[in-house]
């Protein structure tokens, strides 16, 4: 088993973030992925838990559906398909601090499909998550930021 733990920090409150982070179509706004489109509507409409959300980054799709949501504190995920890797589970925790920041750690783990490379994949997604946790961190604090 391969696993990712990655964390930013942003001034924006754990709502601001969390809603971001359920929103596929900010997505693209925020991290390396392209494009999103809601392959499948959750138990309760849209986005919610049981939802199916696509996400394409250049030749690369990837479908992972939404296990659990906890508003302002987690969104976990599992791969349905698109790379090649199983079992992938990824959970991202909001955490508020006293000093009003909001500390985001994506954590994920898989088991690679082709033997001796969880390495490399390893390598891989954890460069890309760090990127999509960092985006998102900006973000947030760029659209709850005063304007001047």
């Amino acid at each position: 088993m391969q696993h990712i733990d990655v964390s930013a920090t942003t001034t924006a409150s754990a709502d601001t973030t969390y809603a971001l982070l359920a929103d596929g179509t900010s997505w693209p706004t925020w991290s390396p992925i392209e494009s999103f489109e809601l392959s499948r509507a959750g138990d309760d409409g849209g986005e919610t838990v049981g939802a199916v959300r696509v996400f394409r980054t250049g030749k690369v799709r990837s479908s992972e559906q939404i296990i659990d949501l906890v508003p302002g504190k987690r969104l976990s995920y599992v791969l349905v398909d698109g790379l090649a890797i199983r079992d992938y589970r990824a959970d991202v925790e909001l955490s508020e601090g006293q000093d009003g920041t909001t500390t985001i750690n994506w954590s994920s783990s898989f088991r690679p499909k082709i033997p001796g490379l969880g390495g490399l994949y390893r390598r891989t997604l954890t460069t890309f998550i760090q990127r999509c946790a960092t985006g998102l961190a900006e973000h947030a604090a760029a659209i709850e930021r005063p304007s001047p």
